[in-house]
């Protein structure tokens, strides 16, 4: 059986600088970038699913949501371990959206708890956070750890916050609780410095040799990878409604404009130091 594969969507990735097959589902990317109604990602699933193997290497972060149904697919309890810039736990409508990916994996009766290392933006800290999935994160089955290094000393002391100088040793604690664990493992290239990774998103402050040594944790962890994907390096955007071009125009932050193929060469790089270690 095939392990990986690089599920074309957007055009992100040059399928032929890749050591895996495409399979092409470009025409899927409009409607389902950003936002879809449910019957779409359904009909998707249906579609495309049976075909996909354990590990993904998909387009810009904007399909982020898509993580969801590759989750759906392990039928082993699991810890979802994500790294990103953005928590991704945001309550509000749609449905399905990139900034609701923890929400719709917490949904799945397989995965026992999400956590996300290396969030950066807003999201995390009031008033952001307002529209978070606090209740998940009282419960105890959603851990976020955001960078805390310029934040009021009050902000540091938030559970899970993280510092440059000790994330290290949190993150080697967190690993060595996870013995006989099932994970399943996203990368949003958005976690990283905006030399490492070009993305649709703001860049976060993990150095790829950063989140290539949380990779090595987690596989000497004792626990099991049972799949993982890597997202988010930059494609033009394009969208099949106006509505959905409307929020996502409204939701990204204002950016320089990007070259796609200096950006893809940027983040081959990324994806030669990750993938060895995500589906090795």
């Amino acid at each position: 059986m095939v392990q990986a594969l690089h599920l074309n969507l957007d055009q992100a990735w040059p399928a032929g600088a890749l050591p895996f097959e495409t399979l092409e589902a470009t025409s899927w990317g409009p409607p389902l970038r950003f936002s879809a109604p449910a019957r779409l990602i359904e009909a998707f699933h249906r579609e495309i699913g049976p075909q996909l193997p354990p590990f993904l290497l998909y387009g810009s972060g904007d399909f982020h949501h898509l993580t969801a149904l590759w989750v759906r697919r392990m039928t082993e309890p699991l810890v979802l371990v994500s790294f990103d810039n953005h928590p991704d736990w945001d309550v509000r409508p749609p449905r399905w959206c990139c900034g609701g990916l923890v929400n719709r994996a917490l949904e799945l009766p397989q995965v026992k708890k999400v956590t996300v290392w290396g969030c950066g933006n807003f999201e995390c800290w009031w008033p952001g956070r307002l529209f978070g999935n606090r209740r998940a994160e009282r419960a105890g089955r959603l851990e976020i750890h955001p960078w805390a290094d310029h934040r009021p000393r009050s902000d540091q002391s938030r559970p899970g916050a993280i510092l440059q100088a000790h994330w290290r040793e949190h993150f080697e604690e967190f690993a060595k609780g996870l013995r006989g664990t099932n994970l399943y493992v996203t990368i949003d290239l958005d976690c990283l410095r905006p030399e490492e990774a070009i993305t649709n998103w703001e860049s976060g402050r993990f150095a790829a040799s950063d989140v290539e040594w949380a990779l090595t944790q987690l596989r000497g962890s004792g626990a099991r990878i049972l799949g993982g994907d890597i997202c988010g390096a930059f494609s033009p955007p394009r969208y099949a409604r106006r509505q959905q071009r409307f929020a996502a125009y409204m939701d990204h932050p204002k950016l320089p404009a990007r070259d796609l193929e200096s950006a893809r060469k940027v983040n081959l790089r990324a994806l030669e130091t990750l993938w060895p270690l995500l589906a090795g």
